[in-house]
């Protein structure tokens, strides 16, 4: 039965139908990795291997199809970080239908790049994403295009809720599905989709806690703003979710959770190491929810992985900061003296420990060091907190005075 407001499962139905031959059945695979660290088996529905690297071609392209021939005559406008923008220029692209897509200005490069390549006109324009939406529905309606919202309109809504349909026709026993969370279209449609098939199956959302909505929007059910967000996750880093995917959320969704970016950065480097996946760090928020083991997830569980569309320097500076959370990667400074063999002592006793050295800094001028003595930062690879702790206990043995970086 359809809730009234709700996408039902023939919206979500007729959807699976319009997007057939346009987006790809994505894998549902056990995760070994993931399955030890839950005490259960852990499943992952690999969305990152959509095509545009996430779900949103499922969710613009249901919106375009229905377009009538005056709307798509007259093109498509939408506002982005990235994915949504990738999966409206390619929907316009394979309909024949002009879009122009409104990203804020610090928009990673791979993102804007790929939209272009989709075929969409790319105004870089705002410091983050409402304001690139409000440039897009003031556009929109100037110009007389259709504005694409990227989660509260049902057709969207009901496209991102055919992965719940492939979830529920893959796999027989289900207790819990995690799906990352920024304004809800996902999750709403996932949720509608699972809810009606599988009443008993646990749907669990995750946020990233610096771009946190919904925990106050659930509990005043209304909408409420986050009045500033600060997250690496800009896939969900979205300030409100919407009226429609609110009543989505409140009516359908059990829980919902929070995971810091340390959390986030962990979960991608284990991604990377463990599952041998890239993901963007909102396609890793699932997994850093499992991680961290801090709500109840009945197995089997099933965690969405929402996208992989990850700009490669991000990449690397999030696995050097996950390393570090972690304990594989180390980074401290000592004084020496300033006399020759100095720093080939303090490096052999770092190798006698087992670390391995990745970056040396030997600085005279611009610290407070004595006459005599030179400061060194050492960044090291290690292998885990235990052997910090032992590199710790052998320096101070040593002599040296170490402060963490």
């Amino acid at each position: 039965m359809k809730t009234a407001g709700l996408v039902s499962l023939a919206e979500i139905r007729e959807a699976e139908q319009r997007l057939e031959g346009i987006a790809v059945t994505t894998p549902l695979d056990r995760s070994r990795a993931l399955s030890e660290r839950a005490h259960g088996p852990v499943f992952v529905k690999c969305e990152n291997l959509q095509r545009t690297g996430s779900f949103k071609i499922r969710g613009a392209y249901n919106r375009l199809s229905r377009l009538d021939d005056a709307a798509k005559a007259s093109g498509v406008v939408a506002a982005s970080a990235g994915n949504h923008a990738q999966g409206v220029a390619l929907a316009a692209t394979l309909l024949g239908i002009r879009s122009k897509v409104f990203m804020p200005e610090a928009a990673a490069i791979p993102k804007v790049e790929a939209t272009k390549r989709y075929g969409a006109e790319v105004v870089l324009f705002g410091e983050d994403l409402s304001q690139a939406v409000g440039a897009a529905t003031e556009h929109a309606s100037e110009c007389g295009s259709e504005f694409i919202h990227p989660f509260d309109h049902p057709h969207i809504i009901a496209g991102q809720g055919t992965i719940g349909l492939e979830i529920a026709e893959s796999m027989g026993d289900i207790g819990t599905v995690v799906v990352p969370v920024g304004g809800g279209g996902l999750i709403s449609g996932v949720a509608g989709a699972l809810k009606a098939l599988r009443p008993g199956v646990r749907v669990v959302g995750v946020q990233a806690a610096g771009a946190a909505s919904l925990p106050a929007c659930l509990e005043k059910n209304e909408i409420i703003e986050v009045p500033r967000m600060s997250t690496i996750a800009d896939g969900i880093a979205v300030k409100a979710p919407g009226e429609l995917t609110l009543a989505h959320i409140s009516e359908l969704v059990d829980d919902v959770v929070l995971v810091n970016d340390e959390a986030i950065a962990k979960a991608l480097v284990f991604t990377t190491e463990r599952m041998k996946l890239v993901l963007e760090p909102s396609g890793a928020a699932g997994v850093a929810a499992v991680l961290q083991g801090s709500v109840d997830l009945p197995t089997p569980i099933v965690v969405l992985l929402s996208g992989g569309n990850i700009d490669p320097l991000l990449l690397l500076r999030i696995i050097r900061f996950g390393m570090s959370a972690s304990g594989r990667y180390f980074a401290f400074h000592t004084h020496i003296g300033d006399r020759p063999g100095a720093l080939h002592r303090l490096l052999g006793l770092v190798a006698e420990v087992g670390a391995n050295v990745v970056g040396v800094e030997h600085r005279r001028e611009g610290v407070r060091v004595h006459l005599e003595e030179v400061d060194v930062s050492l960044q090291v690879e290690t292998k885990g907190r235990d052997h910090i702790t032992e590199l710790l206990a052998a320096l101070n043995a040593a002599g040296y005075v170490v402060e963490r970086l």
